[in-house]
């Protein structure tokens, strides 16, 4: 079963056409959340995802509660720089729901209040950053995932 990695109104067409190359190369689905800060047929985004785009499972919801009603045994990770729990602290299992909030503001505030049982912080080094940027962190994320899944296999 693959990862899901959950775009909660995403702003920037290059974030989330590498976000889509990064679910192809791992195997993963994407769910995009409306509202999103631009075209699904934008030239950065298909820049951003080359060829790769049209090969990718990619789910679009209107709003959340569309995402969880077509999604209701999900399993789900939240991420947010406000976590309590580090990434790593995640036993991801298959089918695993990963949910990152937009580049300027994260995750929803009332998601961040709901879910502080799942929610996750990739840790900084330093004060002088908010966060990394929202691919980075998907990736971060999907490839620690990916790592547990390989030694669970052995």
């Amino acid at each position: 079963m693959p990862f899901h990695v959950v775009l909660v109104h995403p702003e920037i067409p290059n974030n989330t056409g590498n976000i889509g190359r990064l679910c192809l190369g791992t195997g993963s689905e994407l769910h995009l959340i409306k509202p999103l800060g631009f075209s699904l047929e934008d030239k950065q985004l298909k820049r951003s995802g080359l060829d790769y785009w049209p090969k990718l499972k990619v789910h679009i919801h209107e709003d959340f509660s569309t995402f969880l009603l077509a999604n209701p045994r999900a399993k789900m990770a939240f991420y947010s720089s406000k976590g309590n729990q580090n990434y790593w602290d995640l036993e991801a299992e298959e089918d695993h729901y990963f949910v990152f909030g937009c580049e300027s503001k994260g995750l929803p505030e009332s998601l961040v209040e709901k879910q502080q049982q799942s929610l996750y912080k990739i840790p900084l080094a330093t004060d002088s950053i908010r966060s990394f940027n929202l691919a980075n962190a998907v990736s971060i994320v999907l490839f620690e995932g990916k790592r547990q899944q390989f030694f669970k296999q052995k």
